[in-house]
């Protein structure tokens, strides 16, 4: 993947200069010059061979499909903590509609921002309603499909029950209004669940293109009139929107399996190296699920893109600078969390709960000595004869503003 988005950044950024913003330009820039001798790093020696070995610093920006795994392991650890025992949690989807992506892409803090609030608002109001517990959930988002093409959605992990909002304190299971004794397979109605969603999303749209938070030029020029704004609206008023409650697969499955999925793409771009086929004739040919229908199906087919085209949908997906596209709401915010966390403790058992053990990290390829991102402290092997290596030389990294204004810089990159 990493050796692609090199290959191609030259080609995406002279054939799209107006994309290639220089948020965009510095992350391609990055990536480009991770784990090389632009960005430092460590000579070692073996004793008993003598082979030399260099290690190159990484650059650790959070789409570099090179980097950031420890994030990753970090992430699933802290998440798994809030797990409880013996609860099933339900995984749900708000995906927005195509028709809305381009204008996303032109505002993408404002709108996936609203994304997030109007999910958490249609889940936290629709169980309290129907279910009549604290609701909690964990988000993550995701703005793409197989096929890279936007496609905003999040997805949350919520627990099957919590502290009753009323009455005297206890534990309330999720379950179907009209049959008492079933639980565990049931969190909402989804159908109110999507009503809701949407009425929250475009009454937040609303509010944006009134406070003139939306970016609209261009041909989006004659939606800065709040009547044909409204008119463009309309459409989306009358269509279905996604919001799919998907319940544990199996009486074995675990919450774990989920943030494991969720953990593999909160860093490294939209693409993992295991989906590409090949790469020939300036094509790129990946893995992507056929089907149209949430999600898609479990089959996949070859599909095939210009490297130009492939980067420039992977670049759609670089999130604002100092973006979170992960958040906790509700009973897991940072505000409530250990009060929620005490209380579900208390309410399902007088005994001391043993909290669900850590799910491993995310797999992923070891990676070389020759590319690993140095670390004095870990203990280096000779790739020859396996005996310790020793540290000879160190070079530092510098900031990226050296690096960017030294002979490293890509010649593509412009400051524009």
């Amino acid at each position: 993947m990493a050796s692609l988005l090199r290959r191609y950044a030259p080609d995406f950024v002279a054939t799209h200069r107006p994309q290639a913003v220089p948020q965009v330009q510095s992350t391609l820039a990055k990536l480009a010059l991770c784990r090389t001798a632009a960005l430092g790093g460590r000579c070692y020696c073996c004793d008993s061979c003598h082979t030399q070995c260099l290690v190159y610093n990484s650059c650790g920006d959070r789409h570099c499909p090179q980097c950031a795994g420890a994030r990753r392991a970090d992430w699933l650890t802290s998440t798994s903590e809030l797990l409880l025992p013996d609860i099933r949690y339900f995984q749900v989807v708000f995906t927005i509609p195509d028709k809305l992506s381009a204008l996303a892409l032109g505002n993408r803090r404002a709108i996936y921002n609203l994304l997030f609030q109007s999910a958490w608002q249609a889940l936290s109001s629709v169980i309290a309603r129907e279910q009549g517990f604290e609701a909690a959930a964990v988000m993550v988002l995701h703005t793409w499909n197989q096929k890279l093409e936007p496609h905003a959605h999040v997805h949350a992990l919520v627990p099957g029950g919590g502290p009753a909002l009323h009455g005297p304190p206890r534990w309330v299971h999720s379950r179907r209004p009209d049959v008492p004794h079933d639980e565990g397979r049931y969190l909402v109605n989804a159908e109110e669940l999507r009503i809701t969603f949407r009425q929250n999303f475009l009454s937040g749209l609303r509010r944006l293109q009134r406070n003139k938070q939306l970016q609209l030029e261009g041909s989006w020029s004659a939606c800065r009139d709040a009547a044909a704004f409204e008119d463009w609206l309309q459409p989306l008023a009358e269509i279905t929107w996604v919001a799919y409650i998907e319940p544990p697969p199996t009486e074995q499955s675990t919450p774990s399996q989920v943030l494991k999925y969720l953990a593999r793409y909160l860093t490294g771009g939209p693409l993992a190296d295991r989906r590409l086929i090949s790469h020939e004739n300036g094509n790129v040919t990946f893995l992507a699920r056929t089907g149209t229908t949430t999600g898609g199906t479990r089959q996949s087919e070859p599909y095939t893109l210009s490297g130009v085209e492939f980067v420039r949908r992977w670049t759609c997906h670089i999130l604002p600078k100092g973006y979170t596209k992960t958040r906790r709401f509700g009973g897991y915010s940072n505000r409530h969390c250990a009060r929620y966390l005490h209380e579900c403790e208390y309410l399902l058992s007088p005994q001391e709960l043993v909290p669900s053990p850590p799910p491993s990290a995310p797999e992923s390829k070891p990676e070389t000595t020759a590319h690993s991102d140095p670390s004095p402290s870990v203990e280096r092997c000779c790739p020859t004869c396996m005996r310790h290596l020793r540290l000879m030389a160190e070079v530092p990294r510098h900031s990226w503003w050296s690096i960017m204004h030294s002979h490293w810089r890509p010649p593509w990159y412009t400051d524009a």
